[in-house]
């Protein structure tokens, strides 16, 4: 089961619009998932604990060095766009496997 977190700048609004469509999309694929919407803050103090991080791009800078560590970041132009979500789970995780 993969651990997900969703940031954004407050932890609040689009964090939870993209826990929610992220969940949505990873059982279209049928990939089981645990997934924490939280701040970027948050986020930064606890990707260590997780697997894949979802943010805006504006925010995936933020995460370099858990990238550079190995973990999956993977930054939306479009939090509200469940295709292009399922397009970077596709390319990120379905087809890395």
């Amino acid at each position: 089961m993969l651990k997900v977190i969703a940031a954004c700048g407050s932890g609040m609004g689009s964090s939870q619009i993209i826990k929610m469509k992220i969940d949505k999309a990873f059982k279209s694929f049928g990939i089981e998932a645990t997934i924490h919407h939280c701040s970027v803050g948050e986020a930064k103090t606890q990707i260590s604990n997780y697997d894949v991080l979802f943010c805006s791009d504006a925010l995936k800078g933020n995460f370099q060095n858990a990238q550079d560590k190995g973990k999956i970041v993977i930054g939306l132009r479009n939090v509200l766009s469940e295709k292009e979500i399922k397009d970077k789970i596709q390319s990120e995780i379905v087809d890395k496997k």
